[in-house]
């Protein structure tokens, strides 16, 4: 079998609107197309051998034991590798069970879709599942180990920690979208000028000085002590001279930790003699060149979790640790602790296993035990110094049964500290008493506590306090959101972007949007190139300055990953006409036609999807649609419109040569056609239909119609409002038409433009696609030769995997089909080609040059009609006579 392409989709999808993470592979089988399972003998058995639980995969079949059913009546290759790769995730640490096989479009050939949950996990078992099929078809043993135990690092190296996670799914609950925005923890919930930011349980309204503080240990026991809060008594020490003297002054026990340092790194605590202090301050120092001497508080281990000043959460920690039975050895007793199915690796549970380390020797042989000691009967051997969950330690909740003082004195540290999170490490026998009863103290105040022991505690009620952060970074009614705008079809798609964005800032809103010419914040353009996949929308959508998107959307980013964002206010679907097909398995306008659908399938309840009326496959888009539904059409007789309109709906036609919006069946007429520069006077049909959905965008974000009008009167045909889109220049002696047209649906829709201008004869500079069809091309070349009285055949730059000849060869059938006469001249380079059309340009003659090149095409065009400007006005100051 050969891989040919591994994709992972990251949001809405071809294959599915809900599931957003997928792994989407293309795999050709190759000779084992013709060897199903059932023919290959044995294969059931060494599968179901090397993975029972796939007894459980349901299949098609809807009952346990499905699958085998399709394994033994013969099902193909691509079909078990999806079912290997769900269940070596499962293995694991990654429950997923959503899969599917369909054809690619090849004999042979299957995309093999299936659920991730982390991204470079999901590619590992992409090809971890077609080595072991392999291995199963050949009967060679496979060290399945390996696979499970490298998939699981994957997962802990590339997933967000059990408190990010927390703050994150706590967010999506309530429908609010998120970015992460690097491989760490920085994430951010929300978009544009409405995000917030959260790094850990740091988030972007915590206070910079109160971190600081709550790093510098020595800072926050001043503070503190201040403030008549019981903290330990203790010293700075930067040496073992200074060691010496802290020792004297607060006598053993001791706790020796560094000045800056969290989550417990290089704390040594219950120090008794002279060579553990030393040992110790050398631990410290590996974090910190100052270290604390504390003295050592007897007592329970609770950590006081407070958010937005408010205690929300308290828990009992216990280091990691062994009870002996009299029978077996201290190993035997941390194997037996790790067998509880809720230890596991990493975060994958809500326990850590435990790992012996030097630390944990170092105590074994403080007590002169060894790993092969056998414990006495309920002794209790702690294996840590501190107890945290991510070594193995264990919590119990107790937040109800905290004392209402050591309620009042965690929210007043929060306070004194200045941190809106903040997790409080307190020392005392009993947490339901007030500290100053049992002689408590308070050891730390962390800065970005974990969540982990409250979310999940090894025993007690969990606690969600994930949802007092939410909470407090957005108000009741705030989701974070900013509207958006998404715009798809064959068609008219970067033209309806930007005229819908003008009418927006219009109406003074800051709008980020994209387009296949480039990615523009407030207008100014960021990014350069074809921007109109996922990657160009998170760029919008990340920056704090919009509060507006609209985001043009093609087939080519939806397929390669999935939409940028999982829910739009308002989608638009132009039209849908034959253009990639054969790229990515689509084949068929319908296959193409389900790509684009999955904006409006993304489209809020509440919001709108805009679909054109007049296009059977863009009309039929509704019939999945959970939104409200608004049509648009070029004839107002067309019977879709008429039934929606006496059903209530709403839509934008246009009649009478007016661009009018109808609700109902009452009619608002906004402007007329002639008086929109983007039409040229009306002739544009294909721009009028451009600006039906941008208006219908204009009236349901609630603009004025007069607010439209305007829109539309101002927005120019011009290379900086349209850049190549109908582009017209008017020369002294002929004129040059520059459009994006790139498909026989727009070469049509400008061969009606080009018929109600004047200007003969028609000149056409052309070209060859190459990751179009064969047939695409020669249409292409039929419809220009219908259109144009001359045609120059150019080349663009990239061939996209043909060859200049075969592409040439392709247009040249194509006007041969139409009128085999007609003066066709091949020159391949752009430049050149037009070049020699417009300095042989003959008085009167129309040179159309159509290109997907746009910012090239202008800039060479428009140096023509600078420098015919130029000598026009030399020509022109020379006949000035000379007043003097």
């Amino acid at each position: 079998m050969e891989i040919r392409e591994i994709r992972a989709m990251n949001g809405p999808n071809y294959w599915s609107i809900r599931r957003h993470k997928l792994i989407v592979m293309v795999l050709d089988l190759k000779e084992l197309e013709q060897r199903p399972t059932n023919k290959i003998e044995g294969f059931r058995e060494r599968l179901e051998k090397m993975f029972p639980g796939m007894y459980e995969h349901r299949c098609s079949v809807g009952t346990p034991g499905g699958f085998f059913e399709r394994v033994d009546e013969g099902t193909w290759m691509g079909h078990v590798v999806e079912h290997i790769a769900l269940e070596i995730q499962t293995l694991a640490g990654m429950d997923v069970g959503f899969g599917r096989t369909r054809g690619y479009g090849e004999e042979g050939v299957y995309n093999v879709v299936f659920a991730y949950m982390e991204k470079s996990a999901g590619r590992y078992a992409a090809k971890a599942s077609v080595r072991i099929a392999e291995a199963l078809i050949e009967g060679k043993e496979y060290d399945l180990e390996e696979d499970i135990q490298e998939m699981r690092e994957l997962r802990e190296r590339g997933r967000l920690g059990p408190s990010t996670g927390s703050i994150i799914a706590e967010a999506v609950s309530r429908g609010m979208p998120w970015i992460r925005l690097n491989k760490y923890s920085l994430c951010q919930i929300g978009y544009g000028a409405n995000q917030k930011r959260i790094q850990a349980t740091v988030t972007s309204e915590t206070s910079s000085i109160g971190v600081e503080l709550a790093c510098d240990k020595e800072d926050t026991k001043h503070l503190l002590e201040q403030a008549e809060v019981p903290v330990p008594k203790g010293e700075i020490v930067r040496s073992e001279r200074g060691l010496k003297d802290a020792i004297d002054y607060i006598g053993y026990p001791i706790v020796v930790k560094p000045i800056n340092g969290n989550h417990g790194r290089g704390i040594t605590i219950n120090v008794n003699n002279w060579e553990d202090a030393t040992k110790a301050l050398a631990e410290a120092k590996n974090v910190s060149r100052s270290v604390i001497v504390e003295k050592y508080i007897t007592g329970d281990d609770y950590r006081l979790l407070v958010i937005n000043y408010k205690l929300v959460a308290a828990a009992l920690r216990t280091p990691a640790h062994v009870v002996g039975n009299g029978e077996n050895t201290i190993q035997e007793l941390i194997d037996k602790v790790n067998e509880d199915p809720r230890r596991g690796y990493g975060h994958e549970k809500v326990l850590t296993m435990i790992k012996v380390n030097e630390l944990t020797m170092d105590l074994i042989k403080a007590k002169d035990y060894t790993l092969e000691t056998v414990l006495p009967k309920d002794e209790i051997l702690y294996l840590k110094d501190t107890a945290n969950l991510s070594t193995g330690g264990t919590a119990t909740d107790v937040t109800d049964i905290v004392h209402p003082d050591n309620v009042f004195m965690a929210e007043r540290i929060a306070k004194v500290i200045g941190l809106d999170i903040c997790g409080i490490d307190l020392m005392t026998t009993d947490v339901s008493k007030p500290v100053e009863e049992t002689g408590g103290a308070v050891l730390e105040v962390n800065a970005g506590p974990g969540f982990r022991m409250h979310l999940a505690p090894t025993e007690g009620l969990p606690r969600n306090v994930a949802a007092p952060v939410v909470d407090m970074l957005f108000p009741p009614g705030s989701t974070g959101r900013i509207p958006i705008v998404a715009v798809t079809g064959t068609n008219g798609k970067t033209t309806t972007t930007r005229l819908i964005a003008h009418m927006v800032k219009m109406q003074g809103f800051k709008v980020g949007f994209t387009t296949s010419d480039g990615v523009y914040i407030q207008n100014k353009l960021m990014m350069t190139g074809d921007c109109t996949g996922p990657i160009s929308s998170e760029f919008v959508l990340k920056d704090p300055t919009v509060n507006f998107a609209v985001l043009e959307t093609a087939r080519g980013g939806l397929l390669r990953a999935g939409l940028g964002f999982h829910y739009c206010d308002i989608g638009i679907v132009t039209n849908i006409a034959a253009d990639h097909l054969g790229l990515k398995g689509i084949h068929t306008v319908e296959q193409l036609a389900r790509v684009k659908g999955v904006i409006p399938e993304s489209v809020l309840p509440e919001g709108y999807s805009i679909l054109n009326a007049d296009d059977d496959l863009v009309f039929d888009m509704r019939k999945n649609l959970k939104s409200n539904i608004a049509l648009f059409s070029m004839d107002e007789n067309n019977p879709r419109i008429i039934a929606h309109g006496k059903r209530g709906g709403l839509s934008a036609i246009y009649e009478n040569g007016f661009i009018t919006i109808c609700k109902g069946e009452w009619k608002m007429r906004i402007v007329k056609a002639v008086n929109v520069p983007l039409t040229f006077g009306g002739r544009a049909a294909f721009m009028i239909q451009n600006c039906l959905p941008a208006a219908l965008t204009g009236y349901i974000r609630g603009f004025r119609l007069d607010d439209i009008k305007m829109a539309l009167e101002t927005f120019m045909p011009s290379p900086s409002q349209t850049p190549g889109r109908l582009n017209l220049f008017e020369f002294n002696n002929f004129n040059v038409l520059v459009d994006y047209a790139h498909n026989p649906a727009g070469m049509r829709a400008i061969g009606q433009f080009i018929s109600k201008l004047d200007g003969k004869p028609k000149i056409g500079i052309i070209a060859g696609i190459g990751d179009r069809r064969v047939e695409d091309n020669e249409e292409m070349g039929k419809i220009a030769a219908e259109i144009f009285d001359e045609i120059i055949i150019r080349q663009d730059k990239n061939l996209r995997g043909k060859s200049e000849d075969e592409l040439i060869a392709m247009l040249k059938r194509g006007i041969a089909s139409h009128d085999e006469n007609i003066k066709v001249t091949v020159i391949p380079s752009e430049k050149e080609a037009v070049s020699h059309a417009i300095e042989n340009a003959a008085d009167g003659c129309l040179i159309t040059m159509l290109s997907d090149v746009v910012p090239d095409a202008l800039s060479l065009v428009m140096k023509y009609k600078e420098e015919e400007a130029q000598k026009t006005y030399k020509v022109t100051a020379e006949n000035i006579p000379n007043l003097e």
